[in-house]
Formats: structure tokens, C-alpha cells, sequence
């Protein structure tokens, strides 16, 4: 702000008539924001256009300085749902444009901020002062992120933990939709694909996003429909329709899927019947599914959703076509419908999601606060993880699987309504997809990728232009945060403390795969797509890579990739020219991820605990303490090494990551293990098989060493009994973390020792503690506890000693082990009592989907230092 005024002026030396630039940002395009301007500007009797630039919207206007000041108050404290006013800046004009008489204007034709007076941050002739009213929704002046601290019924708050949301992602369904839906004197009563201009499908209707300055896509002018059509793909609106969205005034003016029972899509239903009958009534093993084509069962859409709704009351399962693809749903209160789907889709021990009809039914099941309640009634509708009740709903175990933490979700769509308010139960829901494939959209595909995994099908016949995954989010601290990037989420842009000087795309790494594009100062985190280990992934990524171009403005001019060759995201990179290729350290785009979210430009210390990613001595990282700002780090610190049997496939055998620890483990001095010990937590391996893994470590057959903090934590698991085998990647810490919960115990004996210059905790030492434990009869939930307790006070002290060598007082933690609540409260709790400031990943994930826009941040930095 420049130019303050310093004195009251009186009215009577005020001129008759002022103009005033005003920027309003925050949620404000494509949610009504400036129809909304235009009818406060006319009531206040001022002159002047708005537009939009970018993402903000630029009012330049005149009038009676009190009209004016009338103005800016109401635009800063009334703006209409869903639009969120989070900065509203004032510069006084002195020119006397817009002139008197011209009456108030919206401007269609968007602009980028070079054509914008002043918004490219340079002096511009033509204002004396500036004025700022409200907040920015992003970082203080000391870098922390403000508290959320709106309270919350069951309408939609605007909270949005991953930022402003996009005017391109798909929207929850609105209050105003759900009462329509359910109301018999309205037309759409019950009628599936009922949306308006606050909710309902956006970026799955579109096969690429709009160009990059465009983004009033979805928002208020005569372009603003679906590029070249009236509204849903391949419906033309009936009269009714039609005329909602050429009324200025209603909740359908220019909605992008404005449809009804007369002119838009319709449900359809089929059956999988099947030969061996488990006594429900549907068989496991799925039949065929149907022949001739894949228009569907023209039922009308009160008898397929009927049918939908029989089959899933007898305990039957059900695929349902969602906006971004096929989803799985059965009862989640029924044991054996829940075994039954785990069974045919092979997802023996993964959670599962609950779908609650309302909110009253998720708090029965979970533990819910206010920060947790914001996110299931907000627009983006994620998956929220949270405590499991002790004495919740009779949902099924199965449904957690050893969890103590149950993700949860409330209705997204209509279809979703209708379905749990007619069963008036909570139902499970996962993605219909095989293992190790993308989510299913495409209607032709599924007879022969969802053989078996249905008793019925129910369509409908709008197509998904793109897959999405529903995002998923927890609450660190009594913060919002995000743990996938999906649905009503992409492609909200992250952004960037340096800003690329020219599009950059990230490739991202291998698990838990995403890809970003930077342009300017902000990044866009694509769809997060599972891992990227086959071709059909690879497909999908390409597909998103595709979708997300058109947001930078142009065709990237550098690539950024991770240091591993195998990875088919570096292999992609290297479709680049040498030249144009940036190498990003996996750990350091983790902890650059973090730090580039919460605006840390300077050097900090970066915590990276996770998975094996390959380090610059060629060994594999996953335990790190780095001296680190956005272009560059050092090693300060890291955890002791040991070979992981079978490489990537380590993740799955905790057992026999173990081994690796106590076999062969990197020896720093610590006393060795009693072999008595060890052959007790190993009798239960065959000999061949022990033998195997001893040559295999000792020798180093397929074994890479590596620091992994997370293959640590599955090595206790595995000792302690409570995973051996692992049916996914993160499963043995997920049961650990249960164990633990709950519990305060002392640390285990631990050590730090220097070796080249770092320094480096001795996990041997730790689990020979646990080894002894088991034998003098300690419980396996102590021992979880204490090695927790453990991690903590090791982390505390390699963060001590570090930031006291390099002077800093600034810690950023990322990484897949920090999706352990218990971990990450204890370690953030320690470091501030050191005196550190802690920040932790918010808006973009802590896993390795969060990776593509650290490496996005580090190339920006990079080519901003030339």
C-alpha cells in the first residue's frame, strides 16, 4: 500500500465525482462475481466496466465518493455464494474515466495483466493512493498460513484446503440442488444430472481445459458454456432449460450443465449374472456381462436406480458411472458384502471409503471436528480421513482393515444422493478399476475390464470426457490439508514463490504418480493417477500432460525429472533435449514442495522421510536431513542404511526388509544383534526361504542399499508381528501407527553417529531394543509406541544439531512416512519446543504425488537464477 492518507479529509473539500481501479481476488471467476459487481454498481449509481484478468477480477469505476466507498464495502463483505472475496485493492484514478452517464459494464474479452493498468506489479502513471481491504487466503508476513476458525453447520462453508478453487473443477452438489432434488412439486424432482451454476460437473466434460487467461470458461458471458455447445455435450437444452440460462437473475444463467428430465442424459441398468450363487443371490465369479453394443437397458431412470438399489440392499455390488468414472458401491454395514467386493477387485487390506448419507450418520461413524466437518460439506466434496468412533455405526470391520482412521465422504453428485437417501445406510465406495489400471470411463471398455467385479451396472449415457478420483483430505493440526490431488480440487493452481520465466513441466516420479505445469507464478498439479508402472498409466499421464497445457500458454520449454532412469516419468523426460532437461533430487522436491507452498524462499532444513529414491552418491535416500533452499541443498544429516531384498518389491515384505536391517545392516559401531534373538522373530521363515534372503543381502543379489526412513518403519512392523506381508506400499506403518495410538512411552535406545562429514542414526541399535523387547514379553502396542517416541526424539536431534551448524531455524517436513498423524504431531511438537519454525505439506500432498510441483519449484528458482 502506498500513498496513505494520514488525516481525515472532510466532505466538503472531496471532488464531486472520483474513479477508482479496484482488483478483487480470492474465488471470484466463473462463480457470478461480476453479474453480482455490475446490479451493486448500478445501485450505487457509478459508471465503469469489470473484467477479468487471469484469475482476479479489475473494476474500474466512478462516481460520488461516498457511492464509492459504499461500493468497495460491499464487495469486500457480500459477495454471493460460491465466489470468496479474499483481497479487494484500491487505487484512486485521476483521470476521469469511466465517464459520467456510461452506466456499469462487464467486459467478456479477458485480458492478460500487461494490458491491465498496474497489475503487473510496476508503477503506472495515473494513481496517487492504494488501498487494501480484507486478507490475502494464503501466507502471513511470517510465512505461516492463517488459522481456520470458521465454524460450520451442514451448508457449504467455501473452506478450500488446497486454495482457490478453480472455476474449472467439478463442484459438490449445492443446497439449493439437494432441495430441488428431493422436492416432488419441482421438475427435476429426483432427477439424476441436476446441477446449476454453484455445483455440478466442470473439467469432466471438457477434453482440454481452457487456454490459459480464459478463465471465465464457466463464469458469466455469452462464451462462457462448453466451447461450441449449448451446454452438456451432446444434449441440446429443451425451451424450460434454455430459458433458466438466459435469465440473468436465476441460479442457471449460462451453467455449463444445465439439463433436465426432458432434454438431458438418462440412467441405464444392466445385470452380471453369474454361475456359483454364495447365497446371496450373486454370484463371484461374474458372468457375462452383456452383448450388442453399449447403449444400456432403456429403463427409465426411477426403475434403474431402483434396480440399482435392490441389488445393493441383497448385499450385491454395484458399478456406478460417477463424473470422473466407474465406482464400486455395496453395503458398508454387511460383512459379507464387503468381503465379497474385496475379493473380486483383489484390494484385500486397502480401506475403503464410506459413503454417509448426511452428516448426522458421519458423525456416528467418526470422530469429526469442525475443520472435518468444513471439508465434507465443501464445494470440492473430498474424502475426509478421520478418527474411527469406538461406538460408531455397525459398518463392518472389513471396511478399515486394521485402521483406526476410516475415510469418509458425504453425497457428490445427485446420483450418489438418491442412492444413500433410497438405501438409508452408508455404503462403501471404491474405484472400479483393476489393479495397476486407470479408472474406467470409457462405456466401450466395460464389459471386458469390469468382467467380474459387478452383479450390476448402472450408466447413463453422458460421457466422461476425463477421469477423475474423488481428492482426499485430512486435518494436521486443526489445519486442513490435502492428502490426494482429485476431483473438485484439479486443476486449482498451487503457487509458486519463483516464477517460471517460461512454462515448465514436472514429471513427477513412479508411486503415487502426478505431473505439474508452471507458468508464471503458478503451477497446476495434474490428477494424481495411481503409479506409473504400466503402459496404460503411462497413457493416462499423457492424456493429463495434454489437458493441462492449454493453463501455462504454450508448449513447456524445460522439463523437470527425477535423478532415477527407470522411472517411466524420466524416461518421458527424456524425449527433451539435453539442454532442456533440469534433474530435481527426489527427497529435495519433496521438502522444496513444502517449502514452496508456504513461500520459503530462503534456506531451511528439509526433513524428508519416505520410500527409496535414488540420492547424487547413486545409493537410495529416504531418511534425509537437508540444508536446502529452492535451488540447491546439502546433506546434514540421514538414517544408516541397509540393503532391501528384491529392490521396489522391499514394500511388500516387511519381514524381509528386516532381514536386511539385521543381517546387514550398515555397521556404525553399535553392538551386533544376539542371534538368538533374531532366530526367534525368524522361525516362522523356512530355512530355504531365510537362507535365500541371508545370500541375497549379505551378497548383494537385488538388494540396493538404502537410508529409507519407510522401509524402517516397515522393518519394526515386520518384527513386531503385524505385517510380515504387505498388500500395498505404506500398509505395515499403517498398522504400526494403530498399534501405537494412544500410548506415551519412553524412547528406545538410540545413537548418532558422524560418518563423511554427516550425521547418521544407527537403526540397528533401535532394533535390537525391539528384539528385546518381544522376548522379555513387552506388548507389541508398547513397543510401537516407544519406537515412535523414538523417531521423534532422533529427529529433534539431527534437526538440533543441524540448524545450529547452518544457522536456521526454519524446518520444512515432507514425505510419504509423515502421513502418520502420530509421527508428524510428535516431531512438529518437539521441533517447536527447540524453537523452529515447522511447516508442514497443506495444499499439495506429502507423498510422492506432492513431488512433480517441488520439482517444478526448484526448476522455476533454478532458471530465475540463471
Amino acid at each position: 500500500m502506498s500513498g496513505a492518507v494520514t488525516r481525515p479529509v472532510p466532505d466538503s473539500e472531496l471532488p464531486a465525482r472520483q474513479a477508482q481501479r479496484v482488483l478483487v481476488a480470492g474465488s471470484v471467476v466463473g462463480v457470478g462475481l461480476r453479474r453480482h459487481l455490475s446490479q451493486v454498481a448500478g445501485e450505487c449509481g457509478l459508471d465503469g466496466t469489470a473484467r477479468t484478468v487471469r484469475d482476479q477480477v479489475v473494476v474500474e469505476v466512478a462516481g460520488p465518493p461516498a457511492a464509492l466507498a459504499e461500493f468497495v464495502h460491499r464487495v469486500s463483505t457480500q459477495a454471493p455464494r460460491p465466489a470468496r472475496v479474499s483481497l479487494v485493492d484500491v487505487v484512486e484514478l485521476e483521470g476521469m474515466t469511466p465517464h459520467p452517464g456510461t452506466g456499469f459494464r462487464v467486459l467478456f474479452d479477458d485480458v492478460d495483466p500487461p494490458m491491465a493498468a498496474g497489475l503487473d506489479g510496476t508503477s503506472r502513471a495515473g494513481h496517487t493512493t492504494g488501498h487494501t481491504y480484507g486478507h490475502v487466503s494464503g501466507t502471513t508476513h511470517e510465512g505461516r498460513p492463517p488459522s481456520a476458525t470458521e465454524p460450520s453447520g451442514a451448508e457449504p462453508s467455501g473452506a478450500e484446503p488446497s486454495g482457490e478453487p478453480s472455476p474449472w473443477a467439478d463442484r459438490g452438489i449445492c443446497p439449493a440442488c439437494l432441495r430441488e432434488l428431493f422436492d416432488p412439486a419441482d421438475r427435476r424432482y429426483r432427477y439424476p444430472f441436476l446441477s446449476c451454476r454453484l455445483c455440478g460437473p466442470r473439467q469432466s466434460l471438457l477434453d482440454e481445459l481452457p487456454p490459459y487467461g480464459r478463465p471465465s470458461a464457466f463464469g458469466e458471458g455469452p462464451d462462457d458454456c462448453l466451447p461450441g455447445l449449448p451446454g452438456l455435450p451432446g444434449f441440446a437444452p429443451c425451451a424450460a432449460c434454455t430459458a433458466e440460462r438466459e435469465d440473468p437473475a436465476g441460479r442457471r444463467h449460462h451453467a455449463p450443465a444445465t439439463a433436465c428430465p426432458e432434454c438431458g442424459p438418462h440412467l441405464t441398468w444392466r445385470t452380471s449374472r453369474a454361475d456359483g450363487d454364495d447365497g446371496s443371490g450373486w454370484g463371484d465369479r461374474g458372468g457375462r456381462l452383456w452383448a450388442g453394443g453399449t447403449s444400456g437397458d432403456r429403463r427409465s431412470d426411477a426403475e434403474a436406480l431402483a434396480a440399482a438399489v435392490e441389488t445393493v440392499a441383497a448385499g450385491g455390488v454395484v458399478a456406478v458411472k460417477g463424473p470422473g468414472g466407474y465406482q464400486l458401491v455395496c453395503d458398508a454395514t454387511v460383512p459379507r458384502a464387503v468381503a465379497r467386493l474385496r475379493s473380486r477387485t483383489h484390494r484385500w487390506t486397502r480401506p475403503l471409503t464410506v459413503l454417509a448419507p448426511d452428516l448426522s450418520v458421519a458423525r456416528a461413524v467418526a470422530d469429526l471436528g469442525t475443520a472435518e466437518v468444513d471439508l465434507l460439506v465443501s464445494p470440492s466434496r473430498p474424502v475426509v480421513l478421520a478418527p474411527l468412533r469406538r461406538s460408531r455405526l455397525p459398518i463392518a470391520a472389513g471396511v478399515s482393515a486394521g485402521s483406526d482412521h476410516v475415510g469418509l465422504a458425504l453425497p457428490a453428485t445427485p446420483l450418489q444422493a438418491l442412492l444413500v437417501h433410497d438405501l438409508d445406510r452408508p455404503l462403501v465406495v471404491t474405484g472400479a478399476h483393476p489393479a495397476e489400471e486407470p479408472v474406467v470411463v470409457d462405456d466401450a471398455l466395460v464389459p471386458a475390464r469390469l468382467a467380474g467385479l459387478a452383479d450390476g451396472f448402472l450408466g447413463h449415457d453422458l460421457p466422461i470426457r476425463t477421469r477423475t478420483r474423488s481428492s482426499v483430505h485430512w486435518v494436521v493440526r486443526g489445519r486442513p490439508a490435502v492428502l490426494r490431488r482429485g476431483r473438485g480440487v484439479v486443476p486449482t493452481a498451487v503457487p509458486l514463490p519463483f516464477a517460471a520465466r517460461q512454462p515448465v513441466l514436472a514429471v513427477g516420479a513412479q508411486l503415487s504418480h502426478t505431473c505439474t505445469l508452471a507458468g508464471d507464478s503458478r503451477a497446476y498439479v495434474g490428477e494424481q493417477l495411481g503409479d506409473l508402472t504400466s503402459p496404460a498409466k503411462l497413457d493416462a499421464f499423457e492424456q493429463e500432460l495434454n489437458r493441462l497445457v492449454p493453463l501455462v500458454g504454450g508448449t513447456p520449454a524445460a522439463v523437470a525429472h527425477d535423478l532415477h532412469p527407470g522411472y517411466l516419468a524420466s524416461q518421458y523426460a527424456r524425449r527433451w533435449p539435453q539442454d532442456r532437461r533440469i534433474a530435481v533430487q527426489h527427497h529435495h522436491a519433496h521438502v522444496a514442495a513444502c517449502a514452496a507452498e508456504h513461500g520459503v524462499t530462503g534456506t531451511f532444513l528439509g526433513v524428508a522421510y519416505d520410500g527409496p529414491g535414488l540420492g547424487d552418491d547413486g545409493t537410495l535416500w529416504g531418511g534425509e536431513i537437508l540444508v536446502a533452499d529452492l535451488r540447491g541443498y546439502h546433506r546434514a544429516g540421514r538414517f544408516g542404511r541397509a540393503p532391501l531384498p528384491g529392490g521396489e518389491l522391499a514394500a511388500r515384505s516387511p519381514i524381509r526388509t528386516a532381514l536386511g536391517y539385521l543381517l546387514a545392516g550398515e555397521r556404525l559401531g553399535g553392538a551386533p544383534i544376539d542371534p538368538d534373538l533374531l532366530g526367534a522373530r525368524t522361525e516362522r521363515l523356512s530355512a530355504r526361504e531365510l537362507e535365500t534372503v541371508r545370500r541375497m543381502v549379505t551378497g548383494g543379489v537385488n538388494s540396493p542399499p538404502a537410508s529409507s526412513a519407510a522401509r524402517l518403519v516397515d522393518a519394526v512392523a515386520g518384527l513386531l508381528g503385524l505385517r510380515e506381508d504387505a498388500a500395498y506400499e505404506g500398509e505395515a506403518a499403517t498398522v504400526l501407527e494403530t498399534a501405537a495410538r494412544g500410548r506415551r512411552e519412553e524412547e528406545l535406545p538410540w545413537r548418532i553417529v558422524t560418518a563423511d562429514g554427516v550425521r547418521v542414526y544407527d537403526p540397528v541399535v533401535t532394533l535390537a531394543a525391539v528384539l528385546s523387547g518381544m522376548a522379555d514379553g513387552v506388548s507389541v502396542g508398547r513397543l510401537a509406541a516407544a519406537f515412535h517416541a523414538t523417531l521423534v526424539a532422533v529427529t529433534v536431534a539431527l534437526c538440533v544439531d543441524a540448524g545450529h551448524e547452518a544457522g536456521v531455524r526454519t524446518v520444512c517436513l515432507a514425505g510419504s512416512t509423515f502421513t502418520n498423524r502420530l509421527l508428524l504431531g510428535g516431531v512438529v511438537d518437539g521441533l517447536e519446543r527447540e524453537g523452529f519454525d515447522v511447516f508442514v505439506p497443506e495444499r499439495v500432498p506429502t507423498d510422492d504425488s506432492g513431488v512433480s510441483y517441488g520439482q517444478a519449484a526448484v526448476a522455476a528458482a533454478r532458471m530465475a537464477a540463471g
